[in-house]
């Protein structure tokens, strides 16, 4: 079945998704990569995503999508917004993600009104969905609930992905979602989302006496919830290897049937733990750069996930022309 999964920032770029060339029935804008020539479940199908935009200066550099959205979100929820009333205090325990930083960097921002960028994601996610039902029949069981979402190269959008995936996914009715920041060297997915850092993955993975439940984070978006990375060591790729990880993985995932993993990891060509994660995961999700990433790095990155049984390619940064793209034009009218 083919993988159809898009991110859209600005108008002028847009995504669609695209079998991987096999055979004849390869398509012009998806014949840059091959099918690798193995009998493994190599779902290689691309995404066309939008690349994150760059950090803006300003009101004046957003794109209009992301201008739109960051005048449609409530003032309560703006960043440094006190709250009117005594019921808008957070209970203890529950963080706040601002959702004015994630309108300004082009992400997606719950409650906001749904635009291109949330249908591109909820292509992306049904697909996943339906790839973790497949896996859950087979020997994986409960580990079909975990997706990795990784990268070749630093740069490719993986971290604005799974963020992004991780938002969309927790707006399903009969989920919940944990994001885990993976990327270790360098973490930023608390940063991306207005929190601090606080004990997370590692730290659990080099004390067995922690409690894993103990150090996820709870957010004000329903349904999602974080894990940090955790205090830096040189002994990442270790500990991951250790049985302690699949344990804290099992832990996870028994605490709730319902619960959906994402991980963050860094770029599988410039790090290992990413490779090292695959091998404990259902599925993974790897981010390409259009014009950007060589089919060699996306050979190479494949090949070091090939821990994983079930790899999906999400082409990211694609253009096309004026009003050739998805959703965007739609959602920009009014009857």
């Amino acid at each position: 079945m083919p993988w159809q999964d898009h991110d859209a920032v600005t108008p002028a770029e847009q995504t669609a998704a695209l079998p991987v060339a096999r055979g004849n029935e390869s398509d012009a804008e998806a014949s840059v990569i091959d099918a690798p020539a193995d009998d493994r479940a190599l779902d290689l199908t691309l995404d066309l995503i939008h690349a994150a935009p760059p950090p803006p200066l300003g009101a004046e550099r957003l794109s209009p999508e992301a201008a739109a959205t960051l005048a449609a979100i409530p003032p309560e929820l703006r960043a440094g917004a006190e709250p009117e009333t005594e019921g808008d205090i957070l209970p203890p325990g529950i963080a706040h993600i601002d959702r004015t930083m994630l309108a300004e960097k082009g992400m997606l921002v719950p409650g906001a009104p749904i635009g291109a960028l949330a249908e591109e994601f909820r292509l992306v996610k049904r697909q996943l969905l339906l790839n973790a039902r497949t896996i859950a029949a087979g020997p994986l069981g409960d580990r079909a609930r975990t997706i990795l979402v990784g990268s070749g190269k630093p740069g490719d959008g993986k971290t604005f992905c799974a963020i992004n995936l991780a938002i969309s996914l927790a707006a399903e009715r009969d989920v919940e979602v944990v994001l885990v920041d993976g990327d270790f060297a360098k973490p930023d997915v608390m940063a991306s989302l207005g929190l601090s850092d606080s004990t997370g993955f590692l730290d659990i993975l080099g004390d067995p006496t922690i409690d894993p439940e103990e150090c996820i984070v709870r957010t004000d978006v329903p349904q999602l919830s974080l894990l940090p990375a955790g205090k830096r060591t040189h002994a990442d790729t270790e500990l991951l290897a250790s049985a302690r990880t699949s344990d804290i993985i099992d832990r996870l995932l028994a605490a709730n049937p319902d619960r959906l993993i994402v991980f963050d990891t860094p770029p599988a060509l410039a790090a290992s733990p990413a490779s090292v994660l695959a091998l404990l995961v259902g599925q993974v999700m790897l981010v390409v750069r259009a014009d950007r990433t060589t089919e060699a790095d996306v050979r190479e990155a494949v090949n070091l996930l090939d821990g994983c049984e079930r790899i999906s390619l999400v082409l990211n940064s694609v253009s096309y022309e004026p009003g050739g793209g998805r959703f965007g034009s739609y959602y920009g009218q009014e009857k």
